[in-house]
């Protein structure tokens, strides 16, 4: 017997299929990044994998360190282009910090940043 899922697709799922319109700053095979569209700092971007299969940043060093290490790798990437190389990288995991889309991602925060802040 089959079952359907009921889970709505994510707002990255539909960003990945071209559903909901993004400024897409990178994207391969199984990486899509694009600027946030609620910046908390001069450069704000998210680095996302294309599969949904990891809710945080726990399950995706578990499952495919890989895609992490590819995530950082496109993250620096991006830090260099739209950052001078300077940038924070944040994964939040859980709701309680934040974690808004459970659907990893990284946040790539760059720009003036105060020392002792987030940027968020």
């Amino acid at each position: 017997m089959c079952y359907m899922s009921t889970t709505e697709p994510t707002v990255f799922e539909r960003i990945v299929a071209r559903e909901i319109p993004a400024t897409i700053v990178y994207e391969d095979d199984r990486i899509i990044a694009f600027q946030d569209i609620v910046p908390k700092a001069p450069v704000h971007l998210l680095v996302v994998p294309k599969t949904s299969e990891f809710a945080n940043v726990t399950e995706l060093a578990a499952g495919d360190p890989q895609l992490l290490a590819d995530i950082v790798a496109v993250a620096q990437i991006l830090a260099d282009d739209h950052s001078g190389g300077n940038y924070r990288l944040i994964f939040n995991t859980g709701e309680r910090v934040g974690q808004t889309v459970f659907h990893v991602h990284a946040h790539v925060l760059g720009g003036a940043l105060s020392e002792g802040t987030l940027g968020f």
